[in-house]
């Protein structure tokens, strides 16, 4: 950590500096004015973010994980069962927007504590739902809560520490979101023949228990008296507007990108392929496993060369995309270049520090939701893969985000730099 108190070679606004064709942002290379607590604090912060991050990953991916349970308890179709993930999705859209422009007026502390126990109480709240209304309405307010976490999260963790190390922090909380995938599979692994709503209690109690430590633990941040009173308003104005519709469609584009071939890849696999489940489920295992270790590389190569440098794992993504669909059913292949795969989009984990970068230091949650505004172009993935599934076939439908891909890799190296190499 001593690497935070170093100094970084910045360009001021108006300078005109240039790095690759994209013009290098200031970014101070310590913690911002009122976080000059000691590294002991600081850490013990961190690792209270790390525990909400936690449980907000288990919360998440109930919807996935535990799908055929609610759907067999409710008497859904396929197309009700998934449309729960639509309605969180769209909750947490909404409550990426609003979260993040509380945070910034209100103290990021604050609104951390509100989001712990709001997300732990809809998810214990899911126990009690018995019908598919109820169903679309408890998962729609859940995504509201779940959509705050990831700004009000990253304004904390970027607050606290210097340019430097946030990338290999953000590659941290990366790998608690997966963590919590992997507790609650063994979870429901181990659970045997009790009722799988002990999970979402599992899930939704300690965030609600531990929550109030965060005012102890987690130093106040926010509250700025320069923050206007719709914050988002200033990722519009005119000097950063170009910026900001930029960043929201490159995220946007990743969404759909991941969509198109990951959110088809099992029936890829069974139904094309036809492979057996134990081998599907080795495949997507082995993506997973890149994705971990991927996020690790990413945050370490991009405090070290910059946020831009990311811009190449969406490429290396697109050829692994190619070469996936392309290659024989010989699995070691497969369980290769699948790694690669999860390796290579996992480098997007970097973007939480880098948007916050890209704006003033008041607009630091505000800047982070940007990374959720991506969903509403997510949500026409499914629809229109689909429908070019039908027409052309599963695999040309899934190489489109090929394309997709080198398209945000291209925008992505349009935007501004916040880190010169070093």
């Amino acid at each position: 950590m001593t690497s935070a108190i170093g100094t970084a070679t910045t360009l001021a606004p108006g300078m005109g500096g240039v790095d690759g064709g994209a013009t290098v942002v200031p970014v101070s290379e310590a913690p911002e004015p009122g976080f000059e607590h000691g590294l002991p604090r600081r850490l013990a912060a961190f690792a209270f973010v790390l525990v909400a991050e936690f449980f907000y990953g288990w919360a998440w991916n109930t919807v996935d994980v535990l799908r055929p349970f609610i759907r067999d308890s409710l008497g859904l179709s396929l197309t009700q069962a998934g449309s729960a993930y639509s309605a969180q999705g769209a909750g947490a859209l909404i409550g990426a927007i609003t979260f993040g422009q509380l945070a910034d007026r209100l103290g990021r502390r604050n609104m951390l504590v509100a989001i712990m126990v709001g997300y732990g109480v809809m998810l214990i709240a899911g126990a009690a739902v018995d019908s598919y209304v109820q169903l679309l309405a408890q998962r729609f307010v859940l995504g509201l809560f779940l959509g705050g976490s990831f700004p009000v999260i990253v304004g904390i963790y970027v607050a606290l520490f210097a340019p430097r190390v946030r990338g290999r922090l953000a590659s941290a909380v990366n790998l608690t979101f997966s963590s919590a995938i992997v507790a609650l599979g063994l979870a429901l692994g181990h659970l045997g023949d009790r009722d799988w709503r002990v999970l979402l209690w599992l899930g939704g109690i300690p965030p609600v228990a531990l929550a109030a430590l965060a005012w102890v633990i987690v130093p106040a941040s926010g509250a700025s008296a320069r923050v206007s009173r719709f914050p988002i308003g200033e990722l519009f104005a005119p000097s950063v507007r170009r910026r900001t519709l930029l960043l929201a469609t490159l995220t946007g584009l990743n969404f759909f990108a991941y969509q198109a071939f990951s959110g088809w890849l099992t029936i890829y696999l069974k139904e094309v392929r036809q492979l057996p489940p134990g081998i599907v489920g080795n495949l997507v295992a082995a993506q997973f496993a890149g994705n971990m270790i991927g996020g690790f590389v990413w945050g370490w190569a991009c405090d070290r060369l910059g946020r831009r440098f990311g811009a190449f794992g969406f490429a290396l993504t697109a050829a692994t995309v190619a070469i996936y669909i392309a290659s024989p059913s010989i699995v070691p292949l497969l369980l290769a270049v699948g790694f690669l795969y999860g390796f290579g989009v996992s480098c997007s984990i970097v973007w939480g520090p880098w948007l916050a970068e890209l704006y003033p230091p008041h607009l630091k949650s505000t800047a982070a939701s940007i990374f959720n505004w991506g969903r509403l172009i997510s949500f026409f993935s499914p629809l229109a893969t689909g429908a070019l599934a039908s027409a052309v076939g599963l695999q040309a439908a899934m190489l489109a985000s090929c394309v997709i891909f080198v398209v945000a890799a291209l925008i992505w190296r349009s935007l501004p730099e916040t880190l010169a190499r070093g």
